[in-house]
């Protein structure tokens, strides 16, 4: 008796498996239907007229051209300072962020900053991170 419920257990074994085994192929060419269908999709796309209206430019904060005053280079320059004094080994994105003025912006107020040497920077590139000098500090 004991010979026929092996036989039974493993024939519902093997019905299990073969039905797994079948819903992984119906998974699978499901898939590859979905991946084809998306393909062909995007080869129609390419091959649509593109319309012909052109780009919408972003508007600049300022005049191109128009150089800053000095003034405005120092008032930048001497916020940028206070970041940096209060956040040492920031990047120059971070550090434009919390000014309130683009990286570009704040090329000038910085290289100004490391001539006088009341800033130092560290690394190349993204990764350079600046930190006040002791002659940055107030009197």
């Amino acid at each position: 008796m004991s010979d026929e419920i092996e036989f039974g257990l493993a024939m519902r074994r093997s019905d299990q498996v073969a039905e797994q085994a079948k819903q992984i192929e119906d998974l699978i060419r499901a898939h590859v239907d979905e991946v084809q269908q998306a393909a062909s999709n995007a080869v129609a796309r390419s091959f649509e007229p593109r319309s012909r209206t052109k780009p919408t430019k972003r508007k600049r904060s300022r005049a191109t051209g128009h150089r800053r005053e000095p003034e405005e280079v120092a008032a930048l320059a001497d916020k940028l300072l206070a970041e940096i004094t209060a956040t040492p080994g920031e990047t120059m994105a971070v550090l434009a962020e919390r000014v309130g003025a683009t990286v570009r912006e704040l090329n000038r107020p910085m290289n100004n900053l490391r001539r006088a040497g009341r800033l130092r920077s560290v690394g190349v590139r993204n990764q350079t991170r600046y930190f006040p000098t002791a002659k940055s500090g107030r009197a």
